[in-house]
C-alpha cells in the first residue's frame, strides 16, 4: 500500500466551502482502480489547515490512474482554487515501525 500525504492550506474564510467541495469530489477519486481510502482532517491548532491522506494499491494508481483520468480535471476544478500555497504531495511506502 502507498500512502499519499499533503498538507492543504485553505484560504481564510473558505473552510466551509472547501469541506463541501471535498465531499462533492470524493466520488471522483474513489472511482479510480487502486484507490483504497481517503481522509481529510482539519488541524486543531491552525485554522484552515487540513491533512490529506489517501491510500492507494500502487503509486501508479494515483499518478497514472487518477491524475491521468478525466475525473482529475473535475477534481482540480472543484478543489485547487482553495489552496494557498499549492500543497506539496508526497507518497510513502510501507511503515518501518508501527504499533
Amino acid at each position: 500500500m502507498i500512502l499519499e500525504h499533503a498538507l492543504l492550506q485553505v484560504k481564510p474564510g473558505q473552510e466551509s466551502a472547501f469541506e463541501q467541495a471535498m465531499r462533492e469530489a470524493l466520488p471522483l477519486i474513489s472511482a479510480t482502480p487502486g484507490f483504497l481510502r481517503l481522509e481529510v482532517r482539519p488541524c486543531i491548532e491552525a485554522k484552515g489547515k487540513y491533512l490529506l491522506l489517501v491510500a492507494w494499491d500502487t503509486l501508479e494508481a494515483h499518478t497514472d490512474g487518477f491524475r491521468g483520468s478525466e475525473r482529475y480535471g473535475e477534481w482540480k476544478r472543484l478543489l485547487h482554487h482553495f489552496y494557498e500555497p499549492f500543497p506539496l504531495v508526497e507518497h510513502y511506502s510501507a511503515p518501518v515501525a508501527s504499533a
